[in-house]
């Protein structure tokens, strides 16, 4: 009893002394566990002077642009320049002394220069919620800025999840592709933007768009334009700490009384009150949903199919009460609850849930092409067929080649700080699968992983076609995607288009759709597009495919 006691005694001393450990007041660079390729990843932080551990605290995500990193991020959001004559590489060094703010401060390496989509995107999430975790975060004060590719970062970010910030300020923002197409959704996040009108890296025409449409649109938006100032735009647009100061005027409203909402994927499906269940893959759908009175809502949708409202919490709305709904210009009455479900059938909205089918596309279970490699995932080289040393060394060396996502660049762009795992097939074990999308090369001949899914796979590349063909496509088993190439790798001599700043293998991947078939180069395309709801292929991809002798289809 007294050795329990004081083993009793000793844990708790212990946990309270790990309680009381606190990270000191300034700029400084702590880590968060990657699971994406179990990985320490550092970002920037910094933390006010007098932080209190009961109160909450406002929080600044930082983004960091092209060729830069996570501490020189830190310096810019607090308007710290280089010093005269000062490299990048000195200033790196060191963090000088600034004002103090009353905020939490993060700035996410993202793995260097890699844009902000896939891991890199994942990366500043992870942050979000590691910071989250350490400390008193208040969830409506939490905004989101960068500069140049980290201003087009906070742009897509942003666009995609609006109701996690209460402001976003992209500076001379660079943002990716399909980020314009979202611009509805900036409905109730405003935002601060700031370019040089000499800007020879991003044109300032990117931010006077933007600001001319949401000006339209009746969104919140201002913008700071300098008069022959180029690329470094963020001297002063951070200057003298005004983005904590303009930050401060503004909080989140989780129940706006207008919701717009554009997406093209279930990755990206909720916005305030508003879910989208069922959509058109690889289309742009749309919601516009606003209170017009006490439990009378107004929508507008385009291509959707199913969606979800959850009012309760709003102001106008009594869940004890029915809800009258035009959608469309059809009146519909919903029976009083807190959650409204409402479905497109036969040509026509009406009340209901769709029902949840397991091999329909979902968050999760959806692609494109790109979203086995948006996560955690392995690279694959099969061993099967009996291949001669010379042959399994070409297998290997291609597995390693699509793995190499930090070869070096040059100068600038340095490295991308990610570090897949490249295994055989006989090493595959089952926690991989459990736990990674899998990219496999090869044919269920030569990799036995390919011939472990082989009878709920939808296309196979015949072996006649392996030397001058190339399949790749996404498919959703167990819970995770397998990314299948067979023949040609899937970055012969393709167009860049889709990632920017990515290895050569990974520059047409976000370009890619479901999947793909070419003939002797990525230009020369056979077939390619998006499975259907129930991952199947639509009778224009099935004859196409047919139709070219190499494939077949399951």
């Amino acid at each position: 009893m007294k050795l329990f006691l004081r083993t009793l005694l000793l844990t708790l001393l212990c946990a309270a002394g790990a309680a009381a450990q606190t990270l000191p007041s300034g700029p400084q660079v702590v880590t968060f566990f990657s699971d994406a390729d179990d990985t320490e990843q550092p970002y920037g932080l910094y933390i006010p002077k007098n932080y209190d551990a009961n109160k909450k605290y406002p929080l600044v995500i930082m983004l960091h642009g092209a060729g830069s990193n996570h501490r020189l991020a830190l310096r810019r959001v607090f308007g710290k320049s280089n010093a005269a004559g000062e490299t990048d590489v000195e200033a790196t060094r060191y963090f000088p002394e600034w004002k103090d703010v009353d905020y939490i401060v993060a700035s996410p390496y993202a793995r260097g220069t890699a844009g902000y989509q896939g891991i890199a995107e994942k990366d500043v999430l992870d942050v979000l919620a590691d910071v989250k975790k350490r400390f008193n975060i208040d969830e409506d004060r939490t905004y989101l800025t960068g500069l140049s590719m980290g201003g087009g970062g906070t742009l897509w970010i942003g666009m995609t999840r609006p109701d996690i910030w209460a402001a976003i300020a992209p500076v001379c923002p660079a943002p990716p592709n399909g980020t314009d197409a979202l611009m509805m959704n900036a409905h109730n996040l405003p935002a601060h933007f700031f370019h040089g009108d000499a800007d020879p890296a991003v044109k300032v025409d990117i931010s006077r768009t933007w600001v001319k449409t949401l000006q339209e649109s009746g969104a919140t938006v201002a913008y700071a334009e300098y008069p022959g100032v180029f690329h470094d735009s963020w001297v002063n647009a951070y200057k003298d700490g005004f983005i904590f100061d303009w930050f401060s005027k503004f909080k989140r409203n989780l129940f706006p009384d207008q919701v717009k909402y554009a997406t093209t994927q279930y990755k990206f499906n909720h916005a305030y009150w508003i879910t989208i269940d069922q959509l058109t893959p690889g289309t742009l759908n749309s919601i516009d949903a606003k209170f017009t009175d006490v439990n009378k809502v107004t929508i507008t949708t385009k291509t959707l199919n199913g969606f979800t409202l959850t009012p309760d919490g709003h102001s106008k709305f009594k869940k004890s009460e029915p809800l009258e709904i035009l959608i469309n210009g059809k009146k519909i009455k919903a029976p009083a609850s807190a959650v409204f479900h409402f479905k497109f059938e036969n040509g026509k909205w009406l009340s209901g849930k769709i029902p949840s089918e397991a091999t329909s596309k979902k968050q999760g279970a959806e692609g494109p092409i790109s979203a086995a490699f948006s996560s955690r995932h392995i690279y694959v080289f099969g061993t099967g067929g009996n291949p001669s040393p010379e042959e399994l060394k070409n297998r290997v060396a291609l597995a390693n080649q699509a793995a190499n996502w930090s070869e070096y660049r040059n100068a600038f762009l340095g490295r991308i700080m990610f570090f897949p795992r490249i295994v055989a097939d006989r090493e595959v074990r089952p926690s991989d699968l459990e736990s990674s999308n899998l990219i496999l090369f090869g044919t269920a001949e030569t990799n036995s992983v390919i011939a472990k899914y082989s009878d709920r796979l939808p296309i196979t590349l015949n072996n006649n076609a392996l030397s001058d063909h190339g399949l790749f496509y996404v498919f959703p088993i167990d819970g995770h995607y397998v990314a299948i190439n067979s023949g040609l790798p899937w970055w012969t001599n393709v167009q860049p288009q889709g990632f920017p700043f990515l290895p050569a293998p990974y520059l047409s991947l976000g370009g890619f759709k479901d999947f793909l078939l070419f003939k002797n180069s990525g230009a020369n395309v056979i077939a390619d597009g998006y499975f259907d709801h129930q991952w199947k292929f639509d009778e224009n991809a099935t004859k196409k495919l047919k139709d070219s002798g190499a494939v077949t289809i399951k």
